[in-house]
């Protein structure tokens, strides 16, 4: 179960509660785990617990940080702030496992793995139950795996992997009476429009601080019919156990308009084709194919749409050695050469970022004139490039934790062609003639508006 949406509405006592409801069905047989990110936010759900649970006299270990009651269930509170601290619980056996806020997990891995605990040998029935609200690292992998299959909530619905039941409950601030209307203006008042939607509404198409906020629909337009003369070129971020991404571009050679109000400027780069190496129901997990396999599907691809690219840019780390061809040569003996990608990040001095070069691309010109857009096709990049978000450490760079490679491959193919918005010109001086003396009674105002 995922109950999430807005904020407000009980998660934390939500599932303090349904374990008090468990620890009571099943006594000592219950045993439980509850995780949280960072030990900061961990501390902030002990102290809730000790709220309900302390007055039922239960007794807190301190040590272990374990609730037990007194029929002798148990309730362990843990946080996990690297992914592999999840194999730590390789081994444990529990009834129920509780992950609080779970957007701020950047890849279900861990969760994955933390759900391999669920067994009992007393028969007890075993459950999964995890919170969270929009936004966050984890964004859209939460949103693919709980909202996506039914964004009304409630309809219990079976993944078609694992046979598993899955269900979405909507978390509303209507829905707990213990918060009046300024606990709603208070959230009202944070300015933001995006963020109150996603916190008061509990909307998951919104993205709060999401590193490109300059994304919009005019990056994404229908597919067209694109002119022979348009030069194309490919680029390339390279993965096995994580995704790989592989995109097909055009660039612009005339202003094109492409609907009402959007025009494709000169020098414009179209994303028409992309091949993102996931698992359909893993987003964040690799095909694990090989670089001949991958060079030979870039090979295949092309041949089918009988274009002829010799070349492409790809993740420099594919072009290092250690004692056998590289990455990228392999793929290149199956059929799909590349160059050296420009993987400058962030702005260094007398250099422009790539993040920068991404970002003024997607701006462009001006709102009608995009200087970077994609096919509707695209779905990966579509997916996971407007959700990605800064690193909570270095705020201009993105959090490498997320979904990014399609986002580092787009890097590839902007730094590979640069572009940067038209300078404006600086107004010409006035002759000291276009200037008319001002007497003692003029206003300084009077002045500021010549």
């Amino acid at each position: 179960m995922f109950f999430g949406g807005a904020r407000g509405g009980g998660k934390t006592d939500a599932v303090l509660g349904d374990f008090l409801e468990h620890a009571d069905a099943y006594g000592s047989n219950a045993i439980g785990l509850m995780i949280r990110r960072t030990r900061t936010e961990l501390v902030e759900t002990i102290e809730r617990s000790k709220v309900i649970y302390t007055p039922l006299g239960w007794s807190f270990h301190e040590q272990d940080k374990m609730w037990r009651a007194t029929n002798g269930a148990r309730l362990r509170f843990a946080y996990l702030e690297r992914d592999a601290d999840a194999n730590q619980y390789q081994g444990h056996s529990y009834t129920r496992v509780y992950v609080e806020e779970l957007g701020t997990f950047p890849d279900a891995k861990p969760i994955l793995k933390l759900m391999a605990t669920l067994r009992s040998g007393a028969g007890v029935p075993v459950g999964f139950r995890a919170t969270g609200n929009p936004g966050g690292p984890g964004h859209q992998w939460v949103k693919r795996r709980y909202i996506d299959p039914d964004p009304s909530g409630w309809r219990v619905f079976q993944d078609s992997l694992t046979g598993l039941e899955r269900v979405f409950i909507p978390s509303l601030v209507g829905d707990n009476k213990y918060l009046g209307e300024g606990y709603v203006n208070q959230l009202k008042a944070v300015g933001s429009e995006t963020l109150v939607r996603a916190w008061l509404e509990g909307d998951w198409s919104v993205i709060e601080g999401a590193f490109f906020d300059c994304w919009s629909k005019r990056n994404v337009i229908d597919p067209i019919e694109l002119p022979s003369d348009w030069k194309r070129f490919r680029s390339g971020d390279w993965g096995f156990a994580k995704p790989f991404s592989i995109g097909w571009w055009a660039i612009v050679s005339d202003d094109t308009p492409v609907r009402p109000g959007l025009v494709l400027p000169r020098g414009c780069l179209v994303r028409y084709r992309e091949w993102y190496g996931c698992k359909p129901d893993q987003p964040n997990v690799g095909l694990r194919l090989t670089a001949e396999e991958v060079g030979a599907g870039i090979k295949k691809r092309q041949q089918s749409a009988q274009e002829d690219i010799p070349n492409g840019v790809l993740d420099p780390a594919a072009f290092a050695e250690d004692g056998g061809p590289s990455i990228a040569e392999r793929m290149g003996n199956a059929g799909a050469w590349f160059s050296k990608a420009d993987n400058k990040r962030v702005a260094a001095t007398g250099a422009l970022g790539g993040w920068d070069m991404m970002r003024h691309r997607i701006k462009g010109e001006d709102p009608s004139r995009p200087m970077v857009v994609c096919f509707s096709t695209c779905k990966d990049s579509i997916r996971t490039i407007p959700s990605l978000q800064h690193d909570p450490d270095r705020a201009e760079d993105l959090d490498t934790e997320a979904e990014d490679h399609a986002a580092d491959e787009w890097r590839y193919a902007c730094m590979s062609r640069p572009w940067m918005p038209p300078a404006v010109d600086a107004a010409t001086p006035k002759k000291p003639s276009d200037y008319r003396a001002f007497t003692d009674h003029e206003r300084l105002d009077d002045w500021k508006s010549y």
